[in-house]
């Protein structure tokens, strides 16, 4: 996997907004730690901190999907059945069409990832607080490994696309920007945005460290 060149045919063009590309890199980092902290009582507010986190990143992105810049709208990415078997296609045969934003199968991903996200969130919820069926906790672990899997087919689908793009979309969810031969970029990056983000999230860590039970 080798990044993008720009050249006279292949422009710099800002696709992914600060809030976008916070959100992406916040919620992978709380679902990794509480994945990883789910069986410790001694890390347990740790868990259910990043538990809590991860859903108002989901919340967050839900807005998000509505008001937010051009590539992060749902309207934008979210396709049907047949364009997600047209890509397949497309991807067995070495010869995908390129999207500027998310590709339908990426798309689909995404939205697997945020239901199931948010179920998790749910589950862990209720059964932290002795909520719901006593089968909610397993449920609750059963999502977990299902969201791996998730994150784990995203992954593999960034790296494929990365190699028969030619360009590092692990780099562009960092830098924001992809090169390509057309397309229209987004006017603002909202960083500001993306510092309150932070901000908040920092200071509810802290409210738990402090005064949690």
């Amino acid at each position: 996997m080798t990044d993008s060149e720009p050249t006279a045919s292949r422009l710099a063009i800002r696709v992914w907004d600060a809030p976008t590309r916070v959100f992406h890199w916040l919620n992978a980092l709380c679902f990794l730690g509480a994945y990883l902290t789910a069986e410790s009582e001694r890390w347990r507010l740790v868990h259910v901190t990043l538990g809590y986190t991860m859903g108002g990143l989901l919340l967050f992105r839900l807005v998000w999907g509505w008001v937010g810049t051009t590539y992060a709208r749902f309207a934008q990415f979210v396709r049907g059945p047949r364009h997600m078997v047209r890509y397949a296609v497309s991807i067995v045969r070495g010869t995908p069409a390129h999207f500027l934003g998310h590709n339908p199968l990426g798309a689909a991903a995404i939205l697997v990832m945020l239901a199931v996200g948010g179920f998790l969130v749910f589950s862990g919820w209720a059964s932290y607080n002795d909520w719901g069926p006593n089968a909610i906790s397993d449920w609750h672990a059963r999502a977990a490994q299902i969201l791996l899997a998730a994150v784990a087919l995203h992954i593999a689908g960034v790296l494929l696309a990365s190699w028969q793009h030619r360009e590092n979309l692990i780099v562009a969810m960092v830098t924001g920007t992809k090169y390509a031969q057309g397309g229209t970029g987004i006017a603002r990056g909202l960083r500001g945005i993306a510092l309150v983000m932070v901000v908040l999230v920092m200071a509810f860590w802290a409210y738990q460290w402090w005064w949690a039970p």
